[in-house]
């Protein structure tokens, strides 16, 4: 074990602790309400939006995942770049009206938005459902960057005690979202973003010296991982892959359930408006952060014999702490793993109140109990919310992690059929009805689960066929067009059905 990194981890880790616990008392309200535990009382302004936004998108799997898909498969890896540049624009545009609505209606949930427009209970459900659905295995995939970084720190054990720093941080996650809702992560995502900027800043300029500069890091790289190989004659090949995966993602991401709380504890629309135009630096975080996967590539860790466990163990996810561990002394290694665990804490803790929030308002008080006060709604919350977390723990523990990386690969497809109902409806209601807009979201799951699974649960990408043209793209976008057909042709015919949208 690294004893000096690790002592500097525990600390950090210690300190993140005591803040979630304390976070409680920060802006105090009332926590036995639903929308002061799981939406911190609409009361966040630019400054701790922007934290919580930054700290909530960009997550602990995606400072590990995104450097080691350019560690593994080169350009195509850079698709996350301009799709977190796509995000801020929708953001902007459609997102300041639903928190108006939400506002307005007293919603917690993107499904409370949904229900109060077409007064539609089923299609609600599918938008919970969907949400909850898409939600658990990307708990799982936070946990699982916390234990790469863990078993960076050479920790090795055998049997129980091999999950026990899992364990422990899941406790801590547990203990301090349910005491401080979603007060904690929005001060923790303060710490964390700070740690992150510091270790990918230092990381940028330090290794590149290490290495001899950018021009000999490429010089390094195997040229056909550089740029995306031109598309064969019939076929939009690897550009029409990149393209429709950078759309699709960014029509995705703040569309799951965490990253619409964040949005919906805003003070105002005026808040997400100056977030979408400040959030961007994150996006060349990012660009930056992307650069470590050929960094890693150009040091050949996946070639030294000190870090062969740790590639058997995790793949080209443990490119990153490799790398960290062989440039840096071991007081900044406990840094930056601290970062990367403290960014698996904050966004796993948002997803499981976004998911409390979801069941309890949309399955249970809407199914169950309809008339829960708000007391018995908000301890129903809570307590989901360690249900939530100690499945994601149970998955990763007792699953093989391909099992969370395949789930969350459908999870995008599936998030994505909500997006009528969503972005489209609130800004133009007339053109549905709560009936097309269900069977629209029915028609667009089902396309795209068949074809991830045409693909074996590997890959997003679907080989379309016209024709003599195939046009390789994301799943999910070809889903997304077919449900956003069929909800636009039958919301006319099933009108009768359901109430038309409202004001």
């Amino acid at each position: 074990m690294n004893v000096t990194a690790t002592a500097v981890f525990v600390f950090l880790f210690a300190v993140v602790t005591v803040v979630g616990f304390l976070a409680a008392r920060w802006r105090a309200g009332d926590l036995s309400h639903l929308h002061e535990w799981g939406l911190a009382g609409r009361r966040f302004g630019t400054f701790v939006t922007w934290f919580l936004l930054g700290g909530d998108l960009y997550t602990a799997y995606t400072f590990v995942a995104v450097p080691a898909l350019i560690f593994g498969s080169g350009a195509v890896g850079f698709f996350a770049v301009p799709y977190t540049i796509m995000i801020y624009p929708i953001l902007y545009l459609f997102f300041p009206r639903l928190w108006r609505l939400a506002r307005d209606g007293g919603y917690v949930t993107p499904a409370d938005i949904v229900a109060g427009l077409y007064h539609d209970r089923l299609l609600a459900l599918a938008v919970a459902l969907t949400g909850l659905l898409a939600t658990m295995p990307y708990i799982a995939l936070q946990l699982i960057g916390m234990a790469v970084v863990i078993g960076g720190l050479g920790f090795h054990a055998q049997g129980w005690l091999a999950d026990l720093p899992l364990i422990i941080a899941f406790l801590i996650l547990a203990a301090f979202t349910y005491t401080s809702g979603l007060r904690a992560p929005a001060l923790i995502a303060v710490i964390k973003d700070v740690l992150i900027y510091v270790t990918v800043f230092a990381a940028i300029i330090a290794v590149p010296i290490e290495l001899g500069g950018f021009g000999a890091i490429f010089a390094k790289i195997n040229a056909a991982k550089l740029l995306l190989p031109p598309p064969p004659p019939g076929s939009t090949g690897a550009y029409g892959a990149y393209g429709s995966l950078a759309l699709g993602s960014a029509i995705a991401l703040f569309l799951y359930p965490h990253s619409m709380t964040a949005i919906l504890s805003s003070s105002s629309g005026e808040v997400i408006r100056r977030n979408a135009s400040i959030l961007p630096a994150y996006s060349f975080l990012l660009g930056l952060l992307a650069l470590l996967g050929f960094m890693a590539a150009a040091w050949g860790v996946d070639k030294m014999p000190a870090f062969h466990d740790g590639f058997a163990a995790f793949g080209p996810n443990f490119a990153i702490p490799a790398l960290i561990l062989a440039a840096f002394p071991s007081w900044f290694v406990g840094v930056a793993f601290a970062a990367i665990a403290i960014g698996a804490l904050v966004p796993a803790a948002i997803m499981s109140i976004a998911a409390a929030n979801l069941f309890t308002r949309n399955v249970w008080r809407a199914f169950i109990e309809p008339d829960c006060p708000p007391a018995r709604e908000a301890a129903i919350a809570k307590f989901l919310s360690l249900i939530v977390k100690a499945g994601a723990l149970v998955f990763i523990i007792a699953l093989p992690q391909r099992y969370a990386i395949e789930l969350q690969l459908l999870g995008g497809v599936w998030i994505s059929q909500t997006a009528p109902a969503l972005l489209l409806a609130p800004h133009r209601p007339r053109l549905f009805s709560g009936p097309g807009l269900l069977l629209g979201w029915a028609a667009g799951m089902a396309a795209g689960t068949w074809m991830a699974a045409a693909q074996g649960f590997q890959s997003a990408v679907y080989p379309l066929h016209l024709g003599p043209y195939t046009l390789p793209g994301y799943a999910a976008l070809y889903a997304l067009v077919l449900n956003l057909v069929v909800a636009l042709l039958l919301s006319p015919l099933t009108a009768g059905r359901g109430e038309k949208g409202g004001r």
